[in-house]
């Protein structure tokens, strides 16, 4: 097969779940499949461990373009014969009106489902390309059985069988770490003494971070150890208000915001953490809670949408919009070693399951399917 992928993303949203979700299973394609043709549309600089001796990388200047798009890119592709190209990042970039065989991955539908989450720039242009998107694909993948359900609800006519789902992993780096390691780390660097709760993966409105500070000021003084909030993420707007929130409840010295942490520093505040907990409205995959998983912590997760397939048993799942629910279960996890020590394992037994490689398997087979 002579196959092209938009490989811009591994630069250009480097560090962001579309950025890493790209960049893994490019790495992974190239190390389990040695007799395809790989054609990588690029952009910023260029890693080694891409230069393979059945890969082509075409550089482009800048970012997105409807002159790329439209022109130069199906026009390149074509005249390589290339049998099939896939774009990792919702459809962003699709070659409209050219003569392609071409699959995206469609993460979620989150501007359809709760289009008050999202910015207005973006819902706007998901809105209007996204029914053009699926229409114009050869095939569609997606990150789990939920999203598959999704794409399905909102667009009938599109063939089942041509919706591959092909789950998320964690990186190599999610792995346990000496819990003493991480108390001295982050005691020196983050002045964190205390046991702690953490959080991270983002500010939207739907992953629910104010009931998760809430009831940790509703049950902080019910737990046998004094534990602090640690939330992790650029704070912008929505981080901003959550901060102000914190001060108007009295806990800025029991809520710690760190701000941006890159992601080898994420498995030491996981590790380090009493428990991990996700309260989210809705996810396509839900990452974190598996990253966690990965690091052996304990898990508080929503049991909505994608999270369940995730976690399965493995994790505490809760109706994130009930306080009660949420209150209870971290009081209940937090004062019962031997509950954190079940879940621990059991959490990190379950992430075992997921890996790059088998995403790559998945994408491959998805790819041979089309053809």
């Amino acid at each position: 097969m002579k196959l092209g992928i938009d490989s811009r993303s591994i630069n250009l949203h480097s560090g962001s779940g579309i950025g890493t979700y790209t960049k893994n299973l490019v790495l992974n394609l190239l190390d389990i499949d040695k007799e395809d043709n790989f054609n990588l549309i690029w952009t910023g600089n260029e890693l080694e461990e891409y230069n393979k001796s059945n890969v082509t990388i075409t550089h482009l200047s800048g970012r997105y373009s409807g002159f790329y798009e439209a022109c130069y890119i199906p026009h390149l592709l074509q005249n390589k014969g290339i049998d099939l190209y896939h774009i990792p990042q919702n459809g962003i970039g699709f070659p409209f009106d050219c003569n392609l065989n071409v699959v995206v991955t469609i993460h979620d539908l989150i501007p359809f489902i709760m289009p008050e989450t999202v910015g207005i720039g973006y819902l706007t242009k998901f809105l209007k390309d996204m029914p053009n998107i699926i229409e114009s694909s050869k095939g569609i993948l997606t990150v789990s059985e939920y999203s598959k359900k999704d794409i399905l609800r909102f667009f009938p006519s599109f063939p089942e069988e041509k919706i591959f789902v092909t789950p998320l992993a964690t990186n190599h780096i999610f792995k346990p770490i000496s819990k003493n390691y991480c108390k001295k780390y982050l005691k020196e660097n983050y002045n964190i003494e205390d046991p702690y709760i953490f959080y991270v993966g983002g500010f939207s409105k739907r992953k629910n971070v104010k009931e998760l500070i809430t009831s940790f000021s509703a049950i902080k003084n019910e737990l046998k150890v004094h534990h602090k909030l640690v939330i992790a993420g650029s704070l912008r707007d929505e981080g901003e208000l959550l901060k102000s929130t914190v001060h108007s409840l009295g806990l800025q010295d029991k809520i710690i915001f760190t701000g941006y942490l890159p992601d080898e520093l994420l498995p030491i505040f996981y590790s380090g953490a009493e428990a991990f907990v996700y309260p989210s409205l809705y996810e396509g995959f839900g990452l974190p809670p598996l990253e966690a998983m990965s690091c052996k912590t304990p898990v508080i997760t929503s049991n909505l949408t994608s999270i369940p397939e995730v976690t399965s048993d493995s994790a505490i799942l809760i109706n994130p919009s009930n306080s009660d629910e949420l209150q209870y279960n971290l009081i209940k996890l937090l004062n019962d070693e031997s509950l954190k020590e079940e879940l621990k394992e059991k959490g990190h037994k379950k992430s075992l399951e997921f890996s790059w490689i088998k995403t790559a398997e998945k994408t491959l087979q998805a790819y041979k399917s089309l053809i």
